[in-house]
């Protein structure tokens, strides 16, 4: 029979994720890190119950990301550059004719929480 790992890794532990404040969310994500300790789950199915206990991402609207491009004094064309989109993409971005979705609001929150060299 197959030895199974006992110990968790660092990056998990039975504390609550900070700003999780689901009781239900904290129950499941505790449950899944035993199971996958003892051995039952996988690591990609404890991604995807890591994945329900993350922060829910903010919402940008055109005025909060132009406060964003102005916080780190570049122009619209290196803002761009930064995100990997167009210029004409966060023109419509801080107009608000377009709302960014996907990877775009994930790098947004990058920047807003870490700054510029995190994107870098």
């Amino acid at each position: 029979m197959p030895k199974r790992k006992a110990a968790r890794s660092k990056k998990s532990s039975t504390e609550p994720k900070p700003g999780t404040d689901s009781r239900i969310l904290n129950a499941v994500h505790e449950t899944a890190l035993d199971l996958h300790a003892a051995g039952f789950i996988d690591k990609r199915r404890m991604r995807k119950y890591e994945a329900l206990c993350l922060d829910p991402l903010p919402e940008y609207s055109s005025g909060r990301i132009r406060k964003l491009r102005d916080r780190h004094r570049v122009s619209q064309a290196v803002f761009a550059a930064i995100l990997n989109t167009s210029l004409s993409t966060v023109r419509q971005w801080e107009i608000g004719e377009k709302r960014p979705s996907g990877p775009s609001v994930k790098l947004l929150n990058l920047l807003d929480r870490k700054g510029l060299q995190a994107l870098l």
